[in-house]
């Protein structure tokens, strides 16, 4: 046997957090020394952050980053290690992982296939380097070698597949595998999203049992610049078997995840497979040696640190919970905001809101300890003199019921059992008396009385305007950050007050459809996270039919009458925007799976979506940064783009309706 053992650390890295980002890397790097883990796979531009931006094209933060990889260098003794940073060659900007082992810089391997879908914008800074090209790059007088590499350590060949590079057709382990590598390494910075820890799996093992290799896979973790929120996955396999996997979604820091493996078990794979043909003298993969011995090891056990959520059968109510509880409490941390203030109204949506950063707490103060979390967040006022995790969030979390005189009894029980669940601080505001005064001051302008009949929309969005600034003071006294609360199902058809419910610095659940956060909310009420629990109080939220309350309470408002029921709405959200079909393919498509509908009932909703998602595209523009979640996300500025001026499908749904017409008449 020739064992070797390999080593994947996930970080929690911010933006151009020089100092803290090294860190981070020097503690990981320290706790796969001490495990005795001769090769160390660590996240795709963990130096930097992998959200940088624009920034990545300043001379000054790629010259930072340089520097800060020659600090890191000489922690490397007795081991082989991968650290992600932009560079230049020539003058062109790559996104590169630098090979150190024993103390040194050996070489350095850009990035071959850019991600440039969804959120990601990397062709914006990067350009891909070209298969099979070795070039040398000098740095303090000293020449490195630079480009398609594999690199060879005692009789071992490493080979790496950054990020992207392993999601394509043509990966770059294909071509490593025709030469015999041992090893392949895979630095990467892969957004969370429902399901797609599967995905990464599926080709790990598949990569592993291909290549006829060992597979290492080294994620990112945590909220790390603000939308996207990266699971920390960590996987090691061989030969099609996985060795290890950690934990996903973590509150710490970094996590450092360990397998031994067997060369000459991979080899004899290789040596018996029909499909292996070696590529020796046609291969263009140069091969850097490097002076670095491989010590004798003892065998060691697989190790899977996955939680018991991980098997839940309810999955994706897990992940939004852990993903979006993670992504607060480092927006929390890293924006230095003294708590969270909510706008607690009742209704479905502020509760979900409220419940998250409740959560947030829970969570981090289970895997952290309460003291650590404590120490995280004490540059907050009042923190360090909370006993206990109830007084904790009290002191991080406030909620405020704004009352008109349209406002009732029930959503004011509603916000307070909730409030009192979670262990937040309740403030209960009467606003009717301000909402009057700008009711009157409207009177003046237009020279008469406003009335529901006349000024519906108007009267409605002055309620909900008017609840902005008294949380935004509160916020503001407090130091908080002011989260809005409307879901992505508002967001399509902008069934939200600009200036009003969509007020805040951050939206945590507009990445989400109103249609399953109510399956969530009533999940929280019976069953719960596994190791956290149901939310009882919750029953007051979930037997309401949701409604802005922003009409008199005579007028029984609801939002599925004032718009459509909401998972017909979700539907149609997915088959337009998500699936970009025409009015008429999303009509064909409805008629199928809600039977249920009369044929022009649902024409008539799927025209009210069309028009409605066309007018309000300044609205989504203007949302506060949400997380993202899947791939139906409709924010702007990362992944769904529209214009704000556009032809609103006249001529679609006019086909559409001649449609709906002939099949009515035949």
């Amino acid at each position: 046997m020739k064992l070797v053992k390999v080593a994947a650390a996930v970080v929690n890295q911010t933006p151009l957090d020089w100092l803290g980002n090294r860190d981070r890397i020097l503690a990981a790097m320290e706790e796969a020394n001490l495990s005795e883990a001769s090769i160390l796979c660590l996240p795709e531009l963990c130096i930097t952050g992998y959200g940088c931006e624009d920034a990545f094209l300043s001379a000054d933060v790629q010259r930072t980053a340089l520097e800060v990889l020659r600090e890191i260098a000489p922690q490397t003794r007795d081991m082989f290690v991968t650290l992600g940073l932009p560079m230049t060659y020539r003058g062109v900007l790559y996104n590169v992982v630098a090979i150190l082992a024993d103390g040194e810089i050996v070489g350095f391997v850009p990035k071959q296939n850019l991600a440039g879908d969804g959120i990601h914008y990397e062709p914006r800074w990067f350009k891909p380097w070209p298969v099979g090209l070795r070039a040398e790059v000098e740095i303090e007088g000293r020449t490195y070698p630079f480009g398609d590499l594999v690199f060879r350590i005692d009789d071992a060949l490493i080979g790496l597949e950054i990020c992207e590079d392993a999601w394509v057709a043509d990966r770059p382990g294909s071509r490593q595998a025709r030469i015999g590598v041992d090893i392949i390494l895979n630095p990467s910075a892969s957004h969370f999203a429902f399901g797609k820890h599967e995905i990464r799996q599926r080709f790990v093992l598949e990569g592993s049992r291909a290549f006829h290799a060992s597979y290492v896979y080294a994620n990112l973790l945590g909220n790390e610049a603000g939308r996207a929120i990266y699971d920390g996955d960590a996987m090691i396999a061989t030969g099609g078997r996985m060795l290890a996997v950690g934990p996903r979604l973590s509150f710490h820091s970094f996590l450092v995840t360990t397998a031994v493996i067997d060369l000459d078990l991979t080899r004899m794979y290789r040596a018996r497979s029909d499909a292996f043909r070696p590529d020796y003298q046609g291969s263009q993969q140069p091969v850097v040696h490097v002076p670095f011995a491989l010590p004798d090891i003892e065998p060691a056990r697989s190790r899977f640190d996955r939680a018991a959520w991980e098997s839940s059968a309810e999955l994706k109510k897990e992940e939004f919970t852990r993903a979006v509880a993670l992504g607060l409490y480092d927006y929390l941390r890293k924006s230095r905001s003294g708590g969270f203030v909510v706008s607690l109204s009742g209704g479905a949506d502020s509760a979900a809101t409220a419940l998250l950063c409740s959560l947030a707490m829970r969570m981090a103060a289970e895997e952290l300890g309460f003291g650590a979390l404590k120490d995280t967040l004490k540059y907050i006022r009042g923190v360090q003199d909370a006993d206990s995790i109830e007084t904790l969030t009290a002191t991080i979390l406030d909620c405020v019921y704004q009352a008109t005189r349209n406002s009732g009894e029930t959503t004011l029980n509603a916000a307070k059992q909730v409030a009192e669940a979670i262990h937040a601080k309740f403030h209960h505001f009467q606003i009717d008396q301000i909402v009057e005064l700008y009711t009157e001051l409207g009177a003046q302008a237009m020279g008469r009385p406003l009335s529901w009949n006349t000024d519906d929309i108007a009267l409605q969005n002055i309620q909900a305007r008017t609840r902005s600034p008294g949380v935004w003071l509160l916020a503001n006294l407090r130091g908080s950050l002011l989260l809005s609360t409307s879901n992505r199902s508002e967001a399509a058809v902008g069934y939200a007050t600009m200036d009003g419910d969509t007020s805040g610095g951050l939206c945590p659940i507009a990445g989400i459809d109103k249609a399953f956060l109510r399956q969530w909310l009533s999940w929280m009420e019976t069953d719960g996270p596994v190791g956290f629990g149901a939310t009882p109080a919750l029953n007051a939220i979930n037997v309401q039919a949701p409604t802005a309350e922003l009409r008199p309470q005579e007028s029984g408002q609801t939002d599925e009458a004032d718009l459509m029921p909401y998972e017909l709405l979700d539907a149609i959200e997915r088959a337009a925007i998500r699936d970009k079909q025409s009015p008429l393919e999303t009509y064909r498509q409805m008629l199928a799976l809600f039977p249920q509908y009369d044929d022009e009932q649902l024409a008539k909703w799927i025209e009210r979506f069309f028009k409605l998602w066309s007018r309000n595209q300044w609205k989504r523009e203007r949302y506060a940064p949400s997380f993202h979640l899947d791939d139906e996300n409709l924010d702007p500025k990362t992944w769904c783009r529209f214009p704000i001026l556009s032809g609103g499908f006249e001529r679609e749904l006019a086909l559409m309706w001649q449609a709906v017409r002939h099949e009515g008449e035949a």
